[in-house]
């Protein structure tokens, strides 16, 4: 395979000859994208990575010999790369899948798209775009997030918060993991939590979540009742919002607004947010691409509610947090490890 100077190096981990020929050849029409390599398993990624030293990995996580999950210790170990997992949208694969970004990977798309012809171009686009996306970022040393102990509040703030509403997307389930499991069950505020992932996957984040976790954390169904000590996570593919009802704040579940670029969006909650609780929000984004929050951090500002974003040196891509820094509507960064600790506090 020639050199392209300059170009991102990819090698393609992948038990199928169709889907490394058919991954090889959409990645290779992109001239910043330079396929170096390819292997059959687990245990050849492993040896390729080590030899090619390629910018970024995509890793099949089932495969026979050795599988992608039992690759990714060793490659985060001995040589760390940024690595995209392909997965399965079954709930087995979405279960194995959340595994894999504790493991370190940074994120995923969904294979089985690629075994029909009609769908290659869209994920041809996705694949790309997040290779561009994780090219760079640090990958997560021996998987996933350090999580401390119990969180333990700081000095209160002078308001308190009835609701913490949190935005992420690339790296943000294990920012979740080192977040939610360290809230304590009286906890007297809900927690709302937008984070962009394919349909079928978020169900299976709750379920990881609530089985982690003192709190009570599932999938956002309509009509829901948002309590303190509840967490609620958006379903993927609807937009999660928030209307008062006399004494009760209920979740609503829509497709408007269609024109939105993420559904679930983290803007639309937070502007429901904003108008539901006003100076009783606390908004938190954290890491990401895009700048999806950024309007929604500035409506829960403009209400009189805090805003909070991850720092960078914690985050898997600081495009999020950056642009809601740059935009001026953080009023505080802090490491995704001291995010539970600042939850406590405006509560």
């Amino acid at each position: 395979m020639s050199d392209r100077t300059g170009a991102i190096r990819v090698l393609v981990v992948d038990d199928s000859a169709f889907v490394r020929q058919a991954l090889s050849r959409i990645l290779g029409t992109d001239p910043d994208i330079q396929v170096v390599g390819l292997a059959a398993d687990g245990r050849e990624g492993i040896d390729k990575v080590a030899a090619l030293k390629p910018d970024v990995v995509t890793l099949d996580i089932q495969m026979p010999r050795m599988g992608g999950l039992e690759a990714l210790k060793p490659i985060m170990a001995e040589s760390p790369v940024p690595v995209l997992l392909l997965s399965s949208l079954t709930r087995e694969g979405a279960a194995i899948t959340l595994q894999g970004l504790e493991l370190g990977a940074l994120d995923f798309v969904d294979k089985s798209r690629v075994q029909g012809s009609m769908n290659l171009l869209n994920l041809a686009e996705e694949l790309k775009a997040k290779i561009r996306a994780i090219v760079g970022a640090s990958p997560r040393l021996g998987g996933g997030v350090m999580v401390p102990g119990p969180a333990a509040a700081p000095a209160p703030h002078v308001h308190r918060s009835d609701v913490v509403v949190i935005a992420t997307s690339t790296g943000g389930p294990p920012a979740l993991q080192a977040i939610i499991p360290r809230l304590p069950d009286n906890l007297a505020c809900a927690i709302l939590v937008v984070q962009h992932m394919p349909l079928g996957f978020t169900r299976s984040l709750a379920e990881r979540l609530d089985s982690r976790s003192e709190l009570t954390v599932r999938e956002a169904e309509d009509g829901d009742t948002i309590e303190p000590g509840l967490v609620f996570i958006a379903p993927a593919g609807r937009h999660m919002k928030v209307r008062r009802k006399g004494t009760k704040v209920k979740v609503v579940l829509d497709d408007e607004p269609r024109s939105s670029l993420h559904r679930p969006s983290a803007d639309v909650l937070m502007a429901t947010v904003a108008q539901a609780y006003g100076s009783r929000a606390l908004g938190v984004i954290l890491t990401g691409m895009g700048a999806d929050g950024v309007e929604g951090l500035r409506a829960i500002r403009e209400a009189g509610g805090r805003t909070l974003a991850e720092s960078e040196e914690t985050c898997a891509i600081y495009g999020m947090p950056k642009a809601a820094v740059e935009a001026g509507v953080v009023d505080r960064s802090v490491p995704v490890t001291r995010v539970a600790d600042e939850i406590l506090a405006a509560v």
